[in-house]
């Protein structure tokens, strides 16, 4: 038996450490694109485990690779291809440790799935908002690793701004118990943003001090129906101005996105999409009233109505009716994977560009690409989209993107930058984007990254070939 797994076994106990057998739901990535090999699977049970497995894996050179649930989309968290490396699963390392009401904080274990997080939290009368489509099965450590941002961006921010501290084991197999529930503190660098957007490439975030609000006192859904993109933003202007902090989502999404879901998911009974090119969702919460937040509500459609901006809306009559239209935006990704594979862009833009990018974009593929179909949808409040590209109709996808994957993403990602964007808003670059990055990145801050790498982790054995080459 390979001495590292021997000494692992005795650490963990020989159940906790997986060689042999079917690990393809740890090697396998969740768009089931690539297959790598582990050495070993390990999963620890304790911060205290985890530093133990890294310390061991750094005597003997061996790299590892930390996983949450892996629902990442660039291939970030699964082994390569050479069965050398020791994947470090945070599955068993998933309870809520703390929750503070007076302090509006909860602290979370890095392998907690964010639905269980939030349930938790929800049972106090709390609310934790970070929100995703995957979110019963993605978990605190992987949300905070590539700074999930999720339906609710516009109100609470990314997973960086409702995260206060953090537990990480260091290289060297260190504790950093920075677990701190404080909203000031002066005192130095600012650790906790290094390691959160970091991949896994700098320590293994092992627990969260994050922030929690109060449940509002009522929450609104509408879907409102739009001719353009232009007509989009004009919509999130006045939603903006006439709702404030109130308006806590607002997602765009195209025609062809749509259809899909019609197409695969017929029983959800997508509204209002056949004759619109674009529909928008909106989510209103009022701390007063739901009969104060649906006047508010309204208003605000009657002024878009009447100034041309929408041509339809419905307002959710109930809970139940708001987590269907969510349900609808959330299974575009889902209805893609029905129709087959697909090329994936999750880009950020100023919102006063999108209109001009979004139609100088397809404008390029539809020359370069006849036929292809764009399914564009995202979060439009802050500015970010999932530009995805399928193939035609009828033609193999696998063979569309094997011939035409780099050709599209470079058309993309060109028009990306002309508009001053970024080529990863919320998914990060993981390894499928680590050799494109370079071409899109102001180069003093490539070397900066690369140096504070080197610094943490000079023998790259944190991830390696993630975020950076």
């Amino acid at each position: 038996m390979n001495p590292l797994i021997e000494q692992l076994q005795h650490i963990l106990g020989a159940a906790h450490v997986l060689s042999d057998g079917n690990l393809e739901a740890y090697e396998k990535d969740w768009r089931g694109r690539v297959r790598g090999r582990a050495l070993c699977v390990v999963r620890p049970g304790s911060t205290d485990e985890v530093a133990a497995v890294v310390k061991a894996c750094a005597q003997a050179g061996v790299s590892i690779v930390p996983q949450g649930g892996n629902t990442g989309l660039v291939v970030g968290s699964i082994p390569d291809e050479t069965g050398q490396q020791v994947l470090l699963s945070m599955q068993r390392m998933n309870r809520v440790r703390h929750l503070d009401p007076a302090n509006l904080t909860v602290t979370a274990e890095a392998g907690c799935v964010l639905q269980r997080l939030q349930q938790s939290c929800a049972e106090q009368g709390l609310l934790y908002p970070l929100s995703l489509g995957s979110e019963g099965s993605c978990t605190v450590g992987g949300n905070l690793s590539t700074n999930a941002g999720g339906t609710q961006v516009l109100r609470y921010g990314n997973a960086r701004e409702l995260c206060l501290g953090l537990e990480v084991v260091t290289v060297q197999g260190d504790v950093w118990h920075g677990l701190t529930g404080l909203r000031k503190d002066n005192t130095g660098y600012d650790l906790r943003d290094l390691y959160i957007g970091s991949e896994g490439t700098l320590g293994i975030i092992t627990a969260a001090t994050l922030k929690l609000y109060p449940q509002p006192a009522a929450q609104l859904t509408a879907w409102a129906a739009v001719a353009s993109v232009e007509a989009a933003v004009q919509l999130l202007g006045l939603a903006q101005r006439e709702l404030g902090a109130g308006l806590t989502g607002f997602e765009m999404m195209g025609q062809f996105a749509l259809s899909l879901v019609d197409k695969h998911f017929p029983e959800m009974q997508v509204p209002l999409w056949r004759d619109h090119a674009y529909c928008v969702l909106l989510e209103n919460t009022d701390n007063e009233s739901q009969d104060h937040a649906r006047e508010r509500f309204e208003h605000v459609l009657e002024q878009a109505i009447e100034q041309g901006i929408i041509g339809d809306a419905v307002v959710a009559e109930s809970v139940a009716q708001a987590r269907k239209l969510w349900h609808i935006r959330e299974s575009i990704t889902l209805a893609q994977v029905q129709e087959g594979l697909n090329i994936k862009h999750d880009i950020s833009l100023p919102i006063s560009s999108i209109a001009a990018f979004v139609a100088q974009a397809e404008h390029t593929l539809v020359q370069a690409i006849p036929g292809m179909r764009l399914v564009n949808f995202g979060h439009l409040g802050d500015g970010n989209l999932h530009f995805n590209v399928q193939a035609p109709e009828g033609v193999d996808p696998a063979a569309f993107l094997q011939t035409h994957e780099d050709a599209i993403n470079t058309l993309v990602y060109d028009s990306v930058k002309a508009f001053d964007g970024s080529i990863s808003a919320e998914h990060g670059v993981g390894s499928l984007k680590v050799h494109t990055l370079p071409h899109y990145k102001d180069p003093v801050a490539m070397a900066l990254m690369r140096r504070v790498k080197d610094a943490l982790d000079p023998g790259n054995l944190m991830n390696p070939g993630r975020v950076l080459s």
